[in-house]
């Protein structure tokens, strides 16, 4: 089993969701974001996403955008994000997701990208501007190499492309909680409560939700519909807050725990 499928299966089993938690890798550098997830996997964290850095984030708000101007300013790629998660791994089992723009992939080539991030352990690719339909390739090669591929449903997604959505993704299926970008938001539309329910319905694979979540009275509120909660703007939000702090960890896994305690 692929270790985010075994995550899911254990934590239904023991009648839990899943908490997962978004970090840009590189930011602030990638030592940080390997000391990051290691304390993430014992704070709660069930499923790490690790951001790759693209110049044109086009589905991120300023929060992430800025994160990853920090990471590209550091050099970060995706050979460097590989080793980083190599060295994780010596340490770490807890799941880890790539969340990507194609663009970074394309270029890595994507046979090329797959077969590296087995040999790094990375269990998944995120990838929002890579429509299932046009991910045939991707999915062919990640099948064979046993590695999660994760589409997106969004609110106004039509209920004939949700059953080829959830066909071609494995691990989870990603579920926009609003139309827009990345960020943190006061208020959350009740309508994404429902549009979590009308997907369960349609599939038996887990529906974990993120964009916009960014309290614990949130997380608590959207794990009762979902499978997963997914906050990523938040923890970078918290990370940018304690650069150059000798803390930075400490501070920003307190935070992440205030969130996970919640699920």
């Amino acid at each position: 089993m692929n270790r985010i499928t075994r995550k899911f299966a254990q934590l239904k089993k023991q009648g839990k969701k899943a908490f997962i938690a978004f970090i840009t890798a590189g930011d602030p550098n990638l030592k940080a974001t390997g000391e990051l997830a290691l304390a993430f996997d014992k704070a709660g964290v069930d499923i790490v996403e690790l951001g790759v850095p693209f110049s044109d984030p086009m589905a991120d708000g300023p929060v992430i955008q800025a994160s990853s101007k920090r990471a590209l300013d550091q050099g970060t790629n995706l050979h460097k994000i590989f080793d980083c998660v190599r060295r994780i791994r010596q340490k770490s089992d807890i799941p880890i997701a790539l969340m990507t723009y194609y663009n970074p992939v394309f270029h890595f080539g994507e046979e090329k990208a797959i077969k590296a991030a087995v040999k790094a352990g990375v269990d998944g690719f995120i990838i929002p501007d890579l429509p299932c339909q046009e991910a045939g390739d991707l999915i062919k090669y990640a099948r064979k190499a046993n590695i999660a591929t994760v589409f997106f449903v969004a609110p106004t997604t039509m209920p004939a492309r949700i059953k080829p959505i959830a066909r071609g993704s494995k691990g989870f299926i990603y579920y926009v909680s609003l139309t827009g970008v990345t960020g943190p938001r006061q208020v959350l539309s009740k309508d994404a409560i429902a549009g979590i329910r009308r997907v369960r319905r349609m599939t038996q694979k887990p529906v974990c939700v993120g964009f916009g979540i960014s309290t614990p009275a949130q997380v608590k509120v959207f794990s009762r519909a979902a499978d997963g909660v997914i906050v990523g703007s938040a923890i970078v939000q918290a990370i940018e807050k304690n650069i150059g702090r000798r803390d930075l960890v400490k501070n920003v896994v307190r935070f992440v725990q205030n969130l996970s305690c919640a699920v």
